[in-house]
């Protein structure tokens, strides 16, 4: 049994070292200068993690009324590492079609 808990204890480590990873690499990557292609690839890239996480939080709302629940707390953690999920997904995708 503590084997599996050795396993999952070093799962939960490597998870959040991807995600702290993929965090470092959306704000590099939104901070470094390039050329008009590149400014393209992170504006859209942009536009689409903003397009994404609004949605998720307007769903949220809308989830929080119709249920007549008080409105959950949303953990940061979370809502970082999915934004810098769809972000870097963004990327590889616009990268990929417009060449870069």
């Amino acid at each position: 049994m503590s084997v599996l808990y050795d396993v999952l204890g070093w799962l939960c480590l490597i998870l959040i070292g991807a995600m702290v990873v993929l965090d470092v690499v959306m704000i590099v990557s939104l901070a470094a200068p390039g050329d008009e292609r590149r400014r393209m690839i992170v504006w859209k890239s942009s536009t689409f993690t903003l397009l994404g996480t609004s949605g998720s939080l307007v769903i949220d709302i809308a989830a929080s009324f119709i249920r007549g629940k008080q409105l959950e707390e949303v953990n940061p953690f979370v809502h970082l590492a999915v934004t810098a999920i769809i972000f870097c997904i963004c990327m590889l995708y616009y990268k990929r079609k417009h060449g870069g």
